[in-house]
């Protein structure tokens, strides 16, 4: 999948998993990207498939819900 099609599933991976709006999941996904979370996933198009969004997506959920409460 593509760089962007590999962003938007783990979007939707966070928002289908996790009690979380659909806005929450973007916002969740932005950060992971100003973080650099993906540019291994952008310099290496292996990494981008549905185990590894997967992985990602509870890392990304998990990371953020430690932080605060992600329902609002």
């Amino acid at each position: 999948m593509t760089y962007e099609e590999y962003l938007d599933e783990v979007t939707t991976l966070i928002y289908e998993a996790n009690d979380v709006t659909q806005e929450q999941s973007i916002r969740i996904v932005m950060a992971a990207q100003d973080a650099d979370f993906f540019v291994r996933h952008d310099e290496n198009p292996a990494l981008r498939n549905q185990a590894q969004a997967v992985r990602d997506a509870e890392f990304l959920y998990t990371n953020n819900a430690s932080q605060k409460n992600t329902r609002n």
